[in-house]
């Protein structure tokens, strides 16, 4: 079953998508949180030809709770020495000495100023506080470095938060307990990806900026929370499975926002501001999960245990992979 899964690979309509072979990293990822940012930075090696004498990043962001980041390359001799990580490993940094390439994680939940109650296994004490206006400056205070970047938002934003703007509340997504009027998370989306998009567009630095668009997860039977199960050994075939309402209107409010902002000013952000839609190739994939083996070795003590599945993260080999080479593409395109 698993060689089967291994198997699998996404290509367009009647497009050849051709492998990246003279991009010699690749990123892997096993599961992906919202807020990580992975910053790659190239060398004048030759082996780089994409972008030669070029210093490149990649800000990574989607939505996940509990990481396990795993890295490799197109070449088994290049080993990545760690040199940084931060006492819960959500940040990271790597350095590959043969290459002088440097890859870094920072753990920046949300990408903005974020006060967060709740523990690796999503369990909450309290209502997350999101300032709609105010990004982190653990990423801003980095942007300048990066040349090339891919960010993206994430299932993170579908939690109960409490909204705050010029530091007052505004409102709250789903807080039935408190007496705060209801934001709608549509709203609040869109006033925060308005807020990451304009920091982009004003700033004098320009690095490419890559938008991956919304993931969905593949929950069947209920939620991660009431028994929800990803079982499928084979991806959909098209027009089988449309996602669910709120993934299509996630996406809706990125593509606009992102469509926006591209416009603003002209063509100079249209030029540094590029767009990739994972979202219908992503959709195809309900195999690509961990399903029950969110931990290691679940059912060691108990084979017929029940345990909770995970069919919002991605496995490797698998999806993650595919959109490493269509990022690869527009890096080594532009």
């Amino acid at each position: 079953m698993v060689k089967g899964r291994m198997g699998w690979d996404w290509e367009p309509w009647s497009v050849h998508q051709r492998k990246s072979n003279h991009v010699v990293v690749k990123l892997l990822v096993f599961v992906i949180l919202v807020g990580l940012i992975f910053r790659f930075l190239f060398s004048h090696s030759t082996d780089f030809q994409a972008v030669p004498g070029s210093p490149v990043a990649v800000v990574e962001i989607a939505a996940a709770a509990g990481a396990v980041v795993g890295l490799g390359d197109a070449k088994p001799h290049t080993d990545p020495v760690e040199v940084y990580h931060d006492d819960q490993y959500k940040s990271r940094r790597w350095h590959f000495p043969s290459h002088n390439f440097t890859l870094s994680l920072v753990w920046s939940p949300f990408l903005i100023k974020a006060e967060i109650f709740e523990n690796d296994d999503g369990e909450s004490k309290s209502e997350n506080r999101l300032h709609v206006d105010t990004l982190d400056k653990k990423w801003t205070s980095q942007y300048n470095s990066f040349d090339y970047i891919v960010i993206s938002g994430g299932q993170w934003f579908l939690k109960t938060a409490i909204y705050l703007e010029n530091n007052t509340v505004i409102g709250c997504h789903y807080c039935p307990k408190l007496n705060i009027s209801e934001l709608s998370l549509e709203s609040a989306y869109s006033k925060i990806l308005n807020s990451i998009f304009g920091f982009i567009t004003t700033s004098k630095h320009k690095p490419v900026v890559i938008y991956r668009t919304w993931t969905p997860d593949h929950f069947e039977y209920g939620e991660w929370f009431s028994g929800g199960k990803c079982n499928r050994t084979s991806p959909y075939k098209i027009r089988e499975f449309n996602g669910k309402d709120v993934d299509r209107v996630m996406r809706k409010i990125e593509l606009e926002e992102f469509d926006t902002a591209a416009t603003a000013d002209g063509s100079e952000n249209e030029s540094n501001l590029k767009l990739l839609d994972t979202y219908q190739l992503s959709l195809l994939r309900p195999d690509a999960h961990p399903g029950p083996y969110r931990t290691f070795h679940p059912f060691d003590k108990n084979k017929i245990a029940k345990v909770q599945n995970d069919c919002l993260h991605w496995c490797l080999p698998g999806t993650i992979d595919t959109w490493n080479e269509l990022t690869m593409e527009l890096i080594t395109n532009e």
